[in-house]
């Protein structure tokens, strides 16, 4: 049992690695279609590239979605409105009608056109409630037809031309008046109509809602059928028209049909091949060619986070509506990917990314295109992205490339500009936008993950920071030898394309273990006096060596990030501190070489072994007397020709060639400090 515990506890981090590779693919296949995928790709208006295609079985034609709204129009305009009326209105109308007129007309007034007044109101009323009079007005067309309901019971069949709105009122009383010679007594017999019509017909929306869906379920959605072996399209035909809606049907079918337990048990297991696929390229990837990450399960954790995130959010898009897929900021992957580890790690992530989302995305083809082009775009112009104008020009620069790209495609399917939806130029400027948000979300990643990106490393280059203050006012002569070695280690760095900003922070740090013990360094001795003449020189050494370990110590403290911690580590290597082992040797015939050595490791990164060739050129330079251009060049190659020989660059991954490269830089900066002028011989 502690055997195997022992050996759980040895491979733990493969086990981790293992544990988040599976969770990973079970929630990318999770938020994949579950559904068998059209085997064909094809577009409108391009020609077919495949064999003949035959009907593997029935299906039936789909309407097209014009078809489908136009029929659902003439449908909805076509079902009969539902009106309620009020039957107690219309006596109580005339009963008020009858009372009225007898108070409105006296006794004065001839007979004979008293009675035509009262036949005319009479004739009046009898056209307003045939139908019935409306409580308000609609827009409805006059054509359509309406029905009149009793109490739930049909009444009236007819048209809504039929019904009356209170504003045509006043038009049919004059019409009446006119007819029978008494416009005279229009004022009086409009007067007492405006004080006694009531409505007596009520829309019954809910009704009329319940017909209109009850005809629109019997609605067919498609038109006609193709039975199968019937030949859909030849090869080399145009997609198009009929054939375009057909293909568009077969995939459909082929698509949505419902599967039996043991397909889709065979489609999960499918989708869980090509996706695991997928991440394991992403993992071998890391192992050959960043190995350093890859050990590093944290970071691992933080890639595959976000390749999950990005799908689950295209997925949740795509799901809500398919036109917003180009508002999602896809290239907020390489951007991030790059501000943490590099550009080759960020394009190939990216490119995984987009592969596995082809499956999710309607246009497969285009939407992989545009997304691993702008991915492309993404890492060669996002340069110093802690430079806010070069994160806006990038942007601007990507938004560009989705608008060129989208437009192209366009004009070769449709063969025009007439048919380019312009809104989706909306969605790609919304997606520049939102690609902005890429800082924000690097603090966060920073803090929830402990990564480093070069905005943090800006902020660690201020020398007014507390702890670099600290070392200026502690070990005075130690902070300018730091300036010193900074500024020759990201020349160094831009010379060989290393990363110039995180080898500066690095040279800036690298010595703050000398705060604890300053005069024992000599830059920190302004007195003259020599605190190592008084101790052995084992004792000497210890100090000596122990900055190192002093200064890993005070950068935990300050919490600085671990890439800045592993200059401190790294930048004596295992080197000897050789003046005082060569002291001891005066004394003592037997001397151990280990009491005199850095504790280590060798540098392991070209960042790292700059700094190491410059603090050893920049601390030595010191000791140059009378210094002329071929003995500085002398000292140079002396000095890091020994840390070659030693073999303290052998984990690096810097070559000779950039090693030669750095040795010049360092010569003409040694030339320029010393201010040398042309010899001339004697």
């Amino acid at each position: 049992m502690k055997d195997f515990i022992n050996k759980l506890y040895k491979n733990h981090s493969l086990i981790y690695k293992s544990l988040l590779f599976v969770s990973t693919t079970i929630l990318i296949v999770y938020l994949f279609p579950k559904s068998g995928k059209f085997k064909y790709d094809f577009e409108k208006g391009k020609p077919w590239q495949f064999e003949n295609l035959l009907a593997p079985f029935d299906f039936a034609i789909k309407k097209t979605d014009d078809e489908i709204n136009t029929e659902k129009q003439l449908i909805t305009s076509n079902v009969a409105l539902y009106f309620n009326v009020d039957n107690t209105v219309e006596p109580r109308v005339n009963k008020a009608f009858s009372n009225a007129f007898k108070i409105a007309f006296k006794d004065s007034i001839n007979p004979n056109t008293l009675a035509q007044l009262r036949k005319v109101g009479t004739n009046v009323l009898n056209k307003l409630y045939a139908f019935g009079v409306l409580n308000e007005n609609y827009d409805f067309d006059d054509n359509r037809a309406v029905t009149i309901l009793d109490n739930r019971t049909k009444k009236h069949d007819a048209f809504y031309s039929n019904l009356i709105e209170q504003n045509q009122v006043s038009g049919i009383i004059d019409e009446a008046l006119k007819n029978a010679s008494l416009t005279l007594y229009k004022p009086q017999i409009t007067s007492l109509f405006f004080d006694i019509v009531s409505p007596n017909l009520t829309y019954n929306k809910s009704l009329t809602d319940k017909a209109i869906e009850e005809a629109l379920s019997k609605m067919s959605y498609t038109r006609g059928s193709v039975e199968k072996g019937t030949l859909i399209v030849s090869k080399g035909e145009v997609v198009e028209g009929d054939k375009y809606q057909k293909l568009k049907s077969l995939q459909s079918e082929y698509e949505s049909q419902v599967w039996s337990d043991a397909s889709y048990n065979w489609v999960l297991f499918a989708y869980a091949l090509l996706v695991s696929l997928v991440m394991l390229m992403l993992l071998l990837f890391l192992r050959k060619y960043r190995n350093k990450v890859y050990e590093n399960n944290t970071k691992v954790t933080f890639i595959f986070f976000n390749v999950a995130l990005l799908i689950f959010i295209t997925t949740m898009v795509v799901n809500y509506n398919a036109k917003f897929i180009y508002v999602v900021p896809i290239c907020v992957l390489p951007l991030i990917l790059k501000a943490f580890f590099d550009a080759r790690l960020g394009l190939f992530t990216h490119v995984l990314t987009v592969l596995l989302l082809g499956f999710i995305v309607p246009n497969s083809y285009e939407y992989m295109f545009l997304q691993i082009i702008t991915g492309i775009v993404t890492i060669l112009t996002v340069s110093e992205l802690y430079k806010r104008a070069n994160l806006f020009i990038s942007v601007g620069q990507i938004t560009l490339i989705y608008i060129i790209a989208y437009f192209a495609f366009i004009v070769i399917h449709e063969g025009s500009v007439d048919s380019i939806q312009w809104e989706t130029f909306i969605w790609f400027i919304l997606c520049g936008l939102a690609t902005l948000f890429v800082q924000p979300l690097i603090y966060a990643y920073e803090k929830l993950f402990g990564l480093v990106s070069d905005v943090s490393l800006l902020e660690l280059s201020d020398t007014n920071s507390k702890l670099l203050k600290e070392l200026s006012n502690k070990a005075p002569g130690t902070f300018h030898h730091s300036l010193n070695v900074a500024n020759l280690a990201e020349a160094s760095a831009n010379e060989i394309g290393a990363n110039a900003m995180l080898v500066r922070v690095g040279a800036l740090y690298h010595d703050i273990g000398k705060m604890k013990s300053p005069t024992y360094f000599t830059e920190n001795q302004s007195t003259g006096i020599n605190p190592h003449d008084e101790l052995s020189a084992k004792e000497s050494a210890k100090i000596i060596v122990n900055h190192v370990i002093d200064g890993i110590e005070i950068a935990r403290k300050y919490k600085l990030p671990d890439r800045v911690i592993d200059f401190i580590r790294t930048h004596h290597g295992t080197s000897v501190v050789y003046y005082f082992y060569m002291k001891e040797k005066e004394d003592f015939e037997m001397v151990d070489k280990k009491d005199f050595s850095y504790p280590g490791p060798k540098p392991f990164s070209k960042e790292t072994a700059i700094l190491m060739m410059c603090d050893s050129i920049e601390a030595a330079s010191k000791s140059l007397k009378e210094p002329t251009s071929t003995k500085i060049d002398a000292f140079v190659e002396n000095i890091i020709n020994k840390q070659v020989e030693e073999g303290q660059y052998l984990n690096a991954n810097i070559t000779f060639k950039e090693i030669q490269s750095i040795k010049k830089v360092l010569k003409q900066k040694l030339a320029n400090i010393y201010h040398l002028r042309i010899e001339y011989p004697e």
